[in-house]
This record gives C-alpha cells, structure tokens and sequence, in this order.
C-alpha cells in the first residue's frame, strides 16, 4: 500500500516537472495520511482565545507608509470558481462597473503606491488553471510590474489519491483531473521552491502580506503594516468576530498543551465537537485568510524544518471527476496557510472590521458586492455604504453565474436600504429594482420584477 503508492506518486510528480522541495513536502504529508493521520483537532486540546483589536491601535502616518515601503503584496489566484459554474479564473468575474477582481486589486495597489511613495510589488500565486487568463487580464497594466521580481509564481501540484489504497488516480478521459493543488498552504513551499522568498529578502522586503484574491476588502493597509512592524511579531492574521454565517466555519483558538494560536478548520473537527465548533460565545473569531508574515522569520523557520514547514494535515475526500459522483473517491491532501500561526512562537491575530472581510464564495456575495452597498472611491477601496444585508438566491436558479447572469440582466438591485433579500424560484429582476428593509421573493413559476419596482416588507 504505502512504498508503492508513494514512489508511484514521486515518480509522476518528478516526471511532470514538480519543484524537488514540493515533491519532498507531499512525501511529508503521504506518510503521515499513510499512518492514519486524520488533522482532527479535539476540542479537549484547544481553549478560546481573545485578540486585540485594531480599532485600539495607534500608529503615526511616518510609521506606516515607511512600513508599507519594505511590504510585498501576494494574491492568493489559483481558484476557478467551479462551485460558481466557472471555468476561468474566479477573479475575472465582473463585479463593479465593467471592472473584476483582477482590476479592482491592480488599481488598489498602484493607488497605495502613489499615496506612500511605495514601490509595493503586487505578485500573483497562480494555478497552472489560472496563470494564462490571469496574466492576460493584466497585461492592460503595464506599470505593475517591479523590477527584478515576477508578477505572478506557480502554485505547485499534486496527485489525486485513490482512497483504497493511496495509489495516484488514472483518470483517461480527463487526465488534468489526476492532479490537485494542495491547498493555499503551499504558499511558503512555492515561495521557497521558486526562489522567490530570498529574492524578496535580498531586495530588502521584510514583510508580506498575503490575502485571496476574492476579497477585495484585503487591501494592503498601511496602519496594518506599521502594527506589525512595530509588534515584531514573525507571523500574525487579521481575524473577525464570528456571525451566525461563520457557525459552520474554522475559527482560532489556543492549544492547551503548548499555548500556540491554531486555526481549526471544519474539515479538523470530528462530528462530536461540532457543536462546539458552531459556539460563538465560546469560540468568537475567525480567519480573514489575511495575513502577514515577517520574510526571514519564514526562511528561516523554513530553513530549520528542511524546507516543509509541517502544516497540519487537511484530508479532503472527493470524487475524482467533481462533477461525476459516480467516479472514484479520492484523497487530496491539502494544508491551509493560515495554520502557520502555529509555528511561529509570539504569532499574534487582530481584530478588524468586516470591511477587510468581502469573501465572494456564492453569486448570493456576488449580487451584495455588485449592488450600490458598496461605494467605490478614488482609492478603488469598497466603502459599505450601509449595513451588509443578507441575501438568499435560490441555489436551483442562481447557484451558478451562467443562471444568475440571465437573470440579472439590467444588474444588480439597489439593497442600500435593504435588510435582507430572499429569492424562491425563477425571478428575473429588470432594470433599477429597490429592495427596502427585508423582502421575500416566492414563486411556482417563472416571475419578472418590472423596471424600476420597489419591493417592500409586507
């Protein structure tokens, strides 16, 4: 079972041009999946943290633009948004007035680089999915760019392994589907592999800031990065507090044995803690996926553990084909990069708005992040204009962007003044629609709402 599995799978690693230190990191992980490593994280062994918050932080204006003048930037922008109906890169989605998430980011982060006197390197870790669509997309802005350091760097790969028995799945009629990525947390192996962290080093970064792609909340702040320089901390996430919508989410807490941060994810709680999982008055914060790391804590912390920096395990089981539940059940092994926190000693979280967290997973995010919520400013920072509402697509109608795009022709509703909006059944919105307070769509059949309606609480 194990040997052989393993060599079958460092042989079609190698044969494929795998990066030698990704190769040796998946070995890590194959070994410990092999030996009946499961990730779980008891509740028995972790106690709620608290975190100091970022509205309580002072720092001078000097402080943190010299701060953001040592920070590169790295966008999380290997995911297609499969679950959305996608087969391009998720961040060339629409999303603001003929502009995507790729446009959005780049103009966020020039901006920043006028306003601080920065040079703020943007980089893209890409998906050999993502990495064509995605550097055609910014093409259009030719001054992003820095000198010496590349716009965007691979995310490795991996073999799909069969669950029986740990073997590298055969796949013939789409063999792109053998392969998966392993999770944002080969970030630290990619940056390493590439070369790309002691360039950053050697052209005097010292810090990252690293956020997914998704979120246009993420943006490089300045204040942020004057904290962190100050704090010197090796290693730190932005966290928020936990809603209703997070209860099935990972969230932070503290290991009793060591006193170390970790980041539990849903996927590391067996169904007996769930519960406590779902807790928020006991476990009340959760990840933004924003983080900051400081570069030579990484290289060296990475240089001490041979280049496998020993994230816990994520054991994910899907089907082989994603779209076929009658294809083989397969393992991925996947590590997330937020867990990091827990290798470095004096690694901090803190606390900041909701305005840093926009995580676009579902078109339900997609229409709030389309709507006239948000104002956009010269800055190309998303400024809620009002109390986020909530909103609740029906999944059989709008679950995929094709579907939702058809039914939002004229755009997004006004939900400025929105509670909360509720969509059973085939709607099709025409032309300025007004939501006010909390509105429930329901219907047998197809309904269009006429232009210009203004749908109120009964």
């Amino acid at each position: 079972m194990s040997s052989a599995g393993l060599d079958r799978a460092r042989t079609k690693m190698s044969d494929a041009g795998i990066d030698p230190v990704a190769i040796e990191t998946f070995a890590h992980y194959y070994r410990l999946l092999e030996h009946g490593e499961t990730g779980m994280i008891p509740e028995s062994s972790i106690e709620p943290i608290d975190s100091e918050s970022l509205a309580d932080v002072d720092v001078d204006d000097e402080t943190a633009s010299a701060a953001l003048r040592t920070t590169a930037v790295i966008k999380l922008n290997g995911g297609l948004g499969t679950s959305m109906g996608m087969e391009r890169a998720k961040s060339l989605l629409c999303v603001r007035k003929g502009m995507s998430f790729l446009d959005v980011i780049a103009r966020q982060v020039l901006h920043l680089r006028r306003d601080h006197d920065a040079p703020l390197p943007l980089m893209f870790m890409n998906s050999f999915r993502t990495s064509a669509d995605t550097m055609d997309a910014l093409a259009r802005y030719a001054d992003l760019p820095v000198d010496g350091l590349p716009l965007e760097f691979l995310q490795n790969r991996e073999p799909k392994l069969l669950v029986d028995d740990l073997t590298p799945v055969s796949w013939g009629r789409e063999p792109d589907l053998e392969w998966c990525p392993p999770g944002h947390g080969d970030l630290y192996t990619a940056l390493r592999g590439t070369g790309l962290l002691q360039t950053l080093i050697d052209r005097g970064y010292e810090r990252v800031f690293v956020s997914n792609s998704d979120n246009l909340g993420a943006v490089p702040d300045a204040r942020i990065a004057g904290w962190f320089a100050r704090a010197g901390t090796p290693f730190a996430i932005e966290a928020v507090r936990r809603t209703p919508s997070d209860r099935k989410g990972g969230h932070f807490a503290r290991r009793k044995s060591d006193g170390r941060i970790v980041l539990r994810e849903t996927a590391q709680t067996s169904k007996e803690d769930q519960a406590a999982l779902a807790d928020l008055d006991r476990h009340r914060f959760c990840s933004t996926n924003n983080l900051w790391f400081d570069l030579r804590a990484m290289s060296e912390a990475l240089d001490a553990r041979h280049g496998i920096l020993g994230l816990p395990l994520i054991r994910n089981v899907k089907h082989v084909d994603p779209a076929d539940p009658s294809s083989p059940e397969v393992i991925q092994i996947e590590t997330a990069m937020g867990a990091a926190i827990e290798v470095f000693e004096g690694a901090r979280t803190i606390e900041v708005g909701r305005d840093r967290f926009v995580p676009v997973k579902t078109t339900n995010d997609l229409l709030v992040l389309r709507s006239d919520v948000y104002d956009v400013g010269n800055d190309f920072v998303l400024d809620p204009a009002s109390d986020i509402p909530f909103v609740d697509l029906d999944p059989d109608y709008y679950k995929m962007v094709p579907e939702f795009e058809r039914r939002f022709p004229e755009g997004a509703p006004s939900l400025r003044r929105a509670t909360s909006l509720t969509v059973s059944g085939d709607w099709t919105f025409g032309a300025d629609v007004k939501v006010v307070g909390d509105v429930k769509l329901r219907t047998g059949a197809a309904e269009r709402v006429a232009p210009g309606s203004v749908l109120e609480h009964d």
